[in-house]
């Protein structure tokens, strides 16, 4: 990978620890701040307890749009934060902070006490039900690329990718680079870059003809840059071991705060039933198509 400039999610990580973000208001938390453990660590009392006492919790992002991300003016904002506030709110938790790290380091900061529950779209994979705790699926998606405008090689899914031996654009600790390599994919053909706009970037450069992730996540970042020359193809369902993989992503939290994780799932499930979902999710791209279906439980997606 050849050194670039600072983006703007660069920079907000190496401020990260100046400080964690608020989200709607209140007081900011140091990024180094403890919360306090899960199942009752410091302080007395679950971490559920104690939120609800303190009105108050801490949040991860990692600053991807739009799942969640930090605006221009200093707001941290995005569908899983907007949809975690609306849930959290319901369970007497009025306040949300939120810092921003690595997609990679979500959860073992998460282990690590820095916060309570992870807000970043994360898809829920076997792997990581290994290293925390998953909510209900919170939404379900399709893979897509970000191709040249007229996808001259008009590729559709991964085995197109790797038959063609077209060079691929992936997001660094994303589930896209397992699929490519399912798919047969060369490692020497795929790129992992740290965030969205470098991914734009090696497509209009031509360093990667496609670059791959939901899409809802391109459709977005194409919506930003409507001058980019390129466009996003149809979504699909990718194929990994010879079964279709769904994408549905949800929130994370320690395996230990089971008493959280409970009262957010019940909450969770009443808002994607009554509409409050999908009034938080809508501004982000998501629609009721990204609702997820009935039959599809955190304990069939962890055990893929």
């Amino acid at each position: 990978m050849t050194q670039r400039g600072w983006s703007r999610r660069d920079f907000l990580r190496r401020t990260a620890a100046a400080g964690a973000v608020a989200l709607g208001g209140g007081t900011v938390l140091g990024a180094c701040q403890a919360t306090g453990g899960g199942g009752g660590g410091a302080g007395g009392g679950s971490v559920l307890e104690r939120a609800r006492s303190a009105g108050s919790i801490k949040i991860g992002i990692a600053g991807e749009e739009p799942y969640g991300f930090t605006d221009t003016s200093g707001r941290v904002t995005g569908q899983a934060p907007s949809v975690a506030r609306v849930v959290l709110q319901g369970i007497g938790i009025g306040d949300v902070q939120a810092e921003q790290v690595d997609f990679g380091s979500l959860i073992p900061a998460l282990n690590a006490n820095r916060y309570d529950m992870v807000c970043a779209g994360m898809n829920i994979t076997p792997e990581r039900c290994g290293q925390a705790a998953f909510s209900i699926p919170d939404y379900s998606a399709l893979t897509a690329f970000l191709v040249p405008a007229g996808n001259p090689q008009h590729v559709k899914t991964f085995e197109d990718i790797a038959s063609k031996g077209l060079p691929l654009a992936v997001l660094s600790a994303a589930v896209e680079q397992g699929y490519a390599e399912s798919a047969g994919v060369p490692a020497g053909n795929i790129s992992a870059f740290d965030d969205q706009n470098a991914l734009l970037q090696a497509v209009t450069s031509g360093r990667a003809y496609a670059g791959a992730l939901t899409d809802i996540s391109l459709k977005w970042l194409a919506g930003k840059n409507p001058n980019a020359g390129v466009e996003v193809t149809e979504g699909f369902t990718p194929i990994e071991n010879g079964q279709p993989v769904v994408s549905a992503g949800g929130f994370v939290f320690r395996q230990a705060d089971n008493d959280l994780r409970e009262a957010f799932n019940a909450e969770l499930q009443k808002a994607h039933q009554d509409g409050r979902w999908l009034t938080a999710a809508s501004p982000f791209g998501f629609s009721e198509v990204n609702l997820p279906a009935a039959d599809l439980t955190t304990e069939k997606l962890c055990a893929a």
